[in-house]
């Protein structure tokens, strides 16, 4: 029996304000446990929550980022239960009438295709605490410095095919809001984390099966795994008698598992009722088409223009625009250089996708905190376009500039690596390795051409990589035919 997989996404992405969405308490990341929770935040009687209009205005800007319908009128709502760290015992949130329906979001898949998900929704929301569990010996305790934090939750069509199609929207949601800078998208912080609703049905079965959400999901590698397990789960489930049970799940990384947490609940097991202490939130056109004209350049936007401003693959631009500051590093560079356009723009798009974003990765550094600057490594392309320097010698000193944080001219003339043009050089070491090699000579004028690439490694060896190697090539075809 073929199985279908139907996955919906719950991404919760912490916005970028300074203060909390109800209360003046500071939204800054590691502070103290509970210096940063006021009496609004806790819900002590006699307080009342005035709405953060940052938070809204970012929001709104998510919204029209994403092609949706923008509320004129939205509400919020009390969403009753308690955990040890919602201690007032509700969150507010938006239920009935949220600030933004009916968006989209475009993916590419594996092959190439792309492939439009719908957005249900994202509403506004408050965050809760944070229960700790590590420093506390048969004891948990409580950092209520979250609570209060504005959060907007988008919600997704359930729409989604496999697990690779759902962390490839999940990237395209992380990217844009980072784009739009209402988010840091930092994952290790808690601010951008997802919950994933998985079923399995039969194909060709239009019902949805019954589904499990997966919570607090906050990295993209185990996104994929959480959602491959949960899948095998179901289907073996189902194909061994038995009835997937509606329920949230967690996923535990060192047992690559998801495992049981709590029944799931439905909207009427919160008791949502309209909050009586928040007027409801009513935007003008006016309000909205001001948020509008503050858009940034979006990521497919970008995309396109640099696929048509530097003729660039499809592939390169969709990398090179995977964040924003990645794309205005490259243009950066590429602004750099000077001669053939479309050669330099391919030249900077494969070092900033290669080496530059190896050296990335290697350090576990992000693009601002790059070793070598854009206008450092346009100086070192540019030494390649004018042959001062092979490709191959620009991978050394590229790993200098990276280590001694030189500029590629310092490198080239303290290691003496300026490549050797001279033709009359060149042809006297071609002659020095023919002599002391007649018998791979004689073999090579027999018909043995492959050993065409062994006198060129022995140039190259004896010339420390120096030599031009299009002169080198050039050179041996002549040398070598006798």
């Amino acid at each position: 029996m073929t199985w279908e997989t139907v996955i919906g996404l719950e991404i919760h992405a912490q916005l970028s304000t300074r203060s909390k969405i109800f209360s003046g308490s500071s939204t800054a990341f590691g502070a103290e446990p509970n210096t940063q929770a006021n009496l609004v935040d806790l819900g002590y009687p006699g307080v009342l929550p005035v709405l953060n209009k940052q938070a809204v205005q970012m929001a709104v800007k998510f919204g029209l980022a994403v092609d949706a319908t923008v509320a004129n009128r939205s509400v919020f709502a009390r969403k009753n239960y308690f955990y040890p760290d919602l201690p007032k015992g509700y969150q507010i949130s938006q239920l009935e009438l949220p600030i933004v329906e009916h968006g989209k979001m475009e993916i590419v898949l594996e092959d190439g295709s792309t492939k439009t998900v719908g957005i249900t929704r994202a509403h506004l929301e408050e965050d809760a605490g944070k229960s700790l569990h590590e420093d506390f010996q048969g004891h948990s305790g409580i950092d209520l410095n979250r609570a209060g934090t504005p959060l907007i939750e988008i919600v997704s069509d359930p729409d989604m095919r496999s697990a690779k199609e759902a962390v490839a929207y999940l990237k395209k949601i992380h990217t844009l809001v980072q784009y739009l800078d209402i988010c840091d998208g930092n994952m290790q912080e808690g601010s951008f984390r997802c919950d994933a609703n998985v079923s399995v049905r039969r194909q060709g079965d239009e019902k949805l099966g019954t589904r499990c959400e997966i919570k607090n999901l906050n990295s993209f590698r185990f996104i994929e795994k959480a959602i491959h397990y949960e899948v095998a789960r179901q289907i073996d489930v189902i194909e061994g008698g038995g009835k997937i049970k509606q329920e949230t799940r967690l996923y535990d990384p060192d047992k690559g598992e998801t495992r049981a947490l709590r029944s799931k609940e439905e909207a009427n097991d919160y008791r949502y009722f309209p909050d009586p202490d928040l007027l409801p939130v009513v935007l003008d056109e006016g309000f909205i088409a001001a948020i509008r004209s503050t858009l940034p350049e979006l990521p497919d936007q970008k995309a396109s223009r640099l696929m048509r401003d530097y003729d660039l693959p499809k592939y390169d631009a969709d990398v090179l625009t995977s964040s924003r500051e990645l794309a205005d590093y490259y243009e950066t560079a590429t602004k750099h250089l000077t001669g053939d356009s479309k050669r330099n723009a391919k030249l900077a798009a494969n070092w900033v996708m290669g080496d530059l974003s190896g050296a990335l990765n290697r350090d576990g550094l992000e693009i601002m905190k790059s070793k070598v600057s854009a206008i450092a490594l346009a100086g070192l392309l540019i030494r390649i376009n004018d042959e001062t320097i092979s490709g191959k010698i620009a991978k050394e000193v590229f790993e200098s500039m990276w280590t001694d944080s030189k500029t590629a001219d310092e490198v080239i003339a303290v290691k003496g690596l300026k490549q050797i043009t001279d033709s009359s050089a060149i042809e006297k070491v071609i002659e020095d390795v023919m002599a002391a090699n007649p018998a791979q000579l004689a073999d090579y004028r027999s018909g043995k051409d492959k050993l065409f690439g062994f006198f060129v490694g022995q140039v190259m060896k004896i010339t420390a990589g120096k030599a031009n190697p299009a002169q080198v090539n050039d050179l041996l075809k002549k040398k070598l035919v006798g």
